[in-house]
């Protein structure tokens, strides 16, 4: 492989942001007074601005930090209803009317956005492809017969084949023609040209903390102390900001997973193509100054529970090798996505008895239409107070199989890593570091993160999590403290990058060691 190493950022940077300019916003620094406040600037919250402007209705959009630098920023962008082994599960566990609506609503989102950029004429590398799930060993086999046999049950258009045009062994591969893939940020950098023009005031860097205010007219607040008033609140910001005593951080489980983008030696097939078998293998392909770049993805894992995370870009850059000889790597980034207990997202109310307060969340790594569609629905609820879509998607809803077992397992877990996180000290100390290496320490007696960046200076944090008290994890491939019990992720100098957790890690002086 050559050049491999040299290309790398320090710090991973997706290719979608390092390829386009992207306006900047002002923070909210006033009190506003809107029809519609959304929370959270990524494919569900510009896409709902966008359609709710349309409609009439006064929006404004907050970011805490800037807008697409979320997971719809680290996207592997296919544009697909094809979302792994599902199909056959949903039938088992919702039956096959809600599966088919499931369905549906996918190929909802997929059409708006094929219809968006064919009518605005928008230059996104918007290109129509099959969509191909395929199975290496006996048991992937068995799954995806099944998930064949679901797709017939549903009306689901297929084809079935031994063969794909990649040099790797497998037993057969389900293919769902006529998906897609894209640049996201350049599609959705039209639509908020198109909502600005429109009227919606658009913020970054604006945290909203708390919500206030009555059923009819609720208020965002700031960490800087200013109001949104509203009608309607739309929280699309990854993780609610405000919980409602819904419990969605023991009803969810954050999931990272790994992507490198690269030049090859053998040209790219076309298509679009996921494997059964762990750890998962993605693969796509963009453009990149008129050359063709493999988006290469894979290695998911719940976000904290792995500490070498270096090694799984190292293993996605050894499959790209194998498969097609790699020239030069470009980009490599990390993602994360929020995943239910039934793998349906939360899209509706945030609870029963917030009317006016909607959320949508837990896409599980199927933002592009879920997200798409997140937008239509909540659209609907808004301005036409139904949708065909609510019982399958309601926060609401609890299905007692596979709910009950997931929830069980899930918050085990929480609890098995909130207790080693507390039992088990650290064996290092800050001044056993090397450059650019993190890691937890004993410092004054008690555990702490540091890292010490390329000219030698430390940074130390108190590694206990701001959401619920857990201690973070030293995430070597990002360099970002990870918190393994919900998902929440800081920086190493302390500052939140997703949540739950809305608080920084608080700051240690370092030359107190």
């Amino acid at each position: 492989m050559k050049n491999q190493s040299s290309k790398l950022p320090k710090i991973p940077e997706p290719y979608w942001r390092d390829t386009v300019q992207l306006p900047t916003h002002q923070k909210l620094a006033k009190n506003l007074n809107v029809d519609v406040a959304i929370v959270g600037g990524g494919i569900t919250g510009i896409t709902a601005a966008y359609l709710l402007s349309k409609e009439g209705l006064n929006v404004a959009l907050a970011d805490s930090d800037v807008l697409l630098n979320g997971t719809t920023g680290h996207t592997t962008a296919k544009i697909t209803v094809q979302h792994d082994i599902i199909y056959d599960e949903l039938i088992q566990h919702f039956g096959a009317e809600q599966a088919k609506h499931y369905y549906e609503a996918n190929l909802s989102g997929l059409e708006f956005i094929r219809k968006t950029v064919n009518e605005k004429n928008i230059e996104c590398d918007f290109t129509t492809e099959d969509a191909i799930l395929y199975a290496v060993s006996d048991e992937s086999m068995k799954k995806l017969l099944k998930e064949k046999e679901a797709y017939e049950k549903l009306g689901i258009p297929f084809e079935f084949t031994d063969k794909i045009p990649l040099d790797i062994e497998m037993q057969g591969a389900l293919i769902v023609k006529n998906q897609a893939q894209f640049h996201p940020l350049k599609y959705l950098h039209t639509l908020v040209q198109e909502m600005s023009q429109a009227g919606v005031q658009i913020f970054e860097k604006t945290v909203i903390i708390d919500m206030k205010g009555t059923e009819d007219e609720p208020k965002l607040i700031t960490n800087e102390g200013f109001e949104i008033t509203c009608q309607h609140v739309i929280s699309a910001s990854h993780f609610p900001f405000v919980d409602g005593s819904a419990f969605y951080f023991a009803r969810m489980y954050a999931d990272r997973s790994y992507v490198v983008s690269a030049k090859t030696s053998k040209p790219y097939p076309g298509g679009m193509f996921l494997s059964v078998d762990e750890p998962k293998r993605s693969l796509r392909s963009a453009t990149d100054n008129g050359e063709t770049v493999v988006i290469i993805g894979g290695e998911g894992h719940k976000t904290g529970q792995v500490k070498d995370t270096a090694r799984l870009y190292e293993n996605l850059e050894s499959f790209g090798e194998t498969v097609f000889g790699l020239n030069e790597i470009t980009h490599k980034w990390s993602a994360q996505d929020l995943f239910t207990l039934d793998k349906v997202p939360y899209i509706g109310n945030l609870t029963s008895n917030h009317k006016n307060i909607y959320t949508a969340t837990g896409f599980h790594k199927w933002g592009m239409t879920n997200g798409t569609f997140a937008a239509l629905m909540l659209r609907d609820l808004i301005v036409k107070k139904e949708s065909l879509y609510l019982d399958l998607f309601t926060p609401s809803r609890f299905q007692s199989d596979p709910s009950v077992k997931e929830f069980l397992k899930q918050n085990a877990d929480v609890a098995k890593h909130l207790i080693s996180g507390k039992i088990n000290p650290p064996s290092k100390r800050p001044q056993d570091l090397k450059a650019n290496e993190g890691s937890p320490v004993i410092f004054q007696g008690k555990r702490a993160g540091a890292y010490k960046d390329d000219k030698g200076v430390l940074h130390l944090v108190d590694t206990t999590c701001t959401h619920l008290g857990c201690e973070v994890e030293w995430n070597n491939g990002d360099r970002t403290w990870d918190c393994p019990c919900h998902g929440s992720r800081f920086s190493y100098s302390g500052d939140v990058i997703e949540g739950p957790a809305d608080k920084p890690l608080k700051v240690l002086d370092a030359e107190l060691q």
